[in-house]
């Protein structure tokens, strides 16, 4: 438990001297990202306000976790293991790919970045590389860091091959990072409801900790691999976005952009994949899943029958066309992204009990 504070305490620190540090020196070049204007024919909420505000700081959030993590086993002297670096190499390797977005953003000043192929195929570059390292370099037990079976608390009996499983982690960290994208749309917002799920995590990987399989092998012990690092990893991630959600919040001085927005997503995917807790994905990213769902089905209906179901998707915006001030819907959003996290570790915790 120790190690979890020091790891989070030392990445709120980081992110909170630091990026001031990256607004100042984003403000100097003049770094900020296009907003889109409403068209004839085409509305979008007022965000005029929010010209001339730098992006790309999920760079301070990724640095801050990074040396959250290492610091930590730096100062109590203890070897890193293979689970934490693959999260930390998936927060990485997505957060390169929300950066070349955002750079398209900034310096061509194209509010829509990266074409959506492109960015796809970086993702999916990233997360089957992860998925296939996941399922290499055994422990002494000859446990992995993820287990090919789906999991749900723990793993399930239905084990997939290793082409299916590939296919359903590019799925998890594509659904997952797409998801904390599309709701990265106020101040705040998403990085705030990301906060929730990595603290859901710590909680989640100690408990995995302290009735392992590694210190006592019983019928309902857990067979996740190096948990106690995984809660630093979490507790690390939570650390830099609360100190970095002080500068975000509104009016908001910075944004994570697509560099924060894609890691924090790879990082709870990630979580989700070596925590043996895939299908308790739904309830501990339910805001991220609400709000993709409201895309999905904005462009399904307008499809199919050529009305729209809200005025404007993602549904936060909705709520923005209607008049909603932004910092209510912001904290009526994490509201709904508290509830759904706390009946994710209600049943989590109900399948230990019950067993």
């Amino acid at each position: 438990m120790r190690l979890v504070v020091i790891a989070g305490a030392i990445a709120t620190l980081i992110s909170f001297l630091g990026t001031p540090l990256l607004i100042n020196l984003l403000r100097k070049h003049g770094y900020s990202q296009a907003i889109r204007a409403s068209e004839e024919g085409r509305l979008y909420p007022a965000h005029e306000g929010k010209r001339g505000t730098p992006s790309m700081g999920g760079i301070a959030i990724i640095i801050a976790v990074l040396g959250g993590y290492f610091l930590t086993h730096l100062v109590t002297w203890r070897p890193v293991s293979i689970s934490a670096l693959l999260v930390l190499y998936l927060m990485v390797g997505l957060g390169l790919v929300g950066f070349a977005d955002d750079y398209l953003k900034i310096f061509k000043q194209r509010s829509t970045g990266l074409r959506a192929r492109t960015k796809l195929i970086g993702q999916a570059v990233v997360a089957f590389s992860f998925a296939y390292l996941s399922v290499q370099f055994p422990d002494a037990s000859g446990n992995t860091a993820a287990s090919m079976a789906i999991s749900f608390v723990r793993d399930t009996s239905i084990i997939l091959p290793l082409g299916l499983f590939l296919l359903w982690v590019w799925f998890l960290v594509t659904a997952t990072t797409n998801g904390v994208n599309l709701t990265d749309g106020l101040d705040g917002l998403a990085v705030g409801a990301a906060i929730m799920s990595f603290l859901a995590y710590v909680l989640l990987a100690i408990w995995q900790y302290g009735q392992n399989c590694a210190f006592e092998v019983t019928e309902f012990c857990y067979n996740t691999q190096n948990p106690l690092d995984l809660a630093m990893v979490a507790a690390a991630t939570a650390g830099a976005s609360f100190g970095f959600l002080w500068f975000n919040t509104s009016p908001a001085r910075i944004f994570m952009g697509d560099t924060g927005s894609l890691a924090l997503g790879g990082g709870i995917a990630g979580l989700a994949v070596l925590t043996r807790t895939e299908l308790l994905l739904p309830l501990l990213a339910g805001l991220f899943l609400i709000t993709t769902l409201s895309v999905i089905g904005q462009v399904g209906s307008y499809k199919l029958t050529g009305k729209r179901i809200f005025r404007m998707a993602p549904l936060h915006h909705h709520f923005e066309m209607l008049g909603w001030p932004e910092i209510q819907i912001v904290v009526r959003f994490w509201i709904i992204q508290g509830l759904c996290i706390g009946a994710g570790l209600t049943i989590f915790y109900a399948e230990w009990v019950r067993a």
